[in-house]
């Protein structure tokens, strides 16, 4: 791709963290997704000071970790296709994200997780600046 210039690598999976919601999670890096999904449990909607905000549980592994309380603005409510092919309609939330040295926002749907191994999906749009090596895994620290 002529003018790509990735400013990071990442393997197939790696830690992440949200500074802003105050979690570290190990992310599924996937380029067949073209947005990024996280985990949310509970999911209630709230206006606070006229805003749309969204209260959650999320968690940073597995069934079995502590569940984690989380309150953020409502970026969006977008249409997603998942990957049955099913299309649904999901709350948006913007954060920064820290990965590979860089510290950026992204924007991510909230969906049940639960039965999936990592509680963070990253598509394409969160990837944008960086170059994916599908052979490798934990670049930059090990879980």
């Amino acid at each position: 791709m002529l003018g790509f210039r990735p400013r990071g690598v990442v393997g197939r999976r790696e830690l992440i963290e949200l500074p802003e919601l105050k979690l570290h999670l190990n992310a599924k890096i996937d380029t067949g997704a073209h947005s990024s999904a996280l985990h949310a449990e509970s999911i209630e909607v709230f206006e606070h000071n006229d805003d749309l905000w969204v209260r959650f549980i999320t968690r940073t592994g597995g069934s079995d970790s502590p569940p984690h309380t989380v309150e953020t603005p409502v970026h969006d409510r977008r249409r997603v296709r998942s990957s049955n092919g099913q299309a649904e309609w999901r709350y948006a939330i913007r954060s920064r994200m820290k990965l590979a040295g860089l510290d950026y926002d992204i924007d991510m749907t909230l969906v049940d997780r639960s039965q999936m191994r990592h509680p963070i999906l990253l598509g394409r749009r969160a990837l944008r600046r960086l170059l994916v090596a599908p052979g490798a895994a934990y670049l930059h620290g090990e879980p």
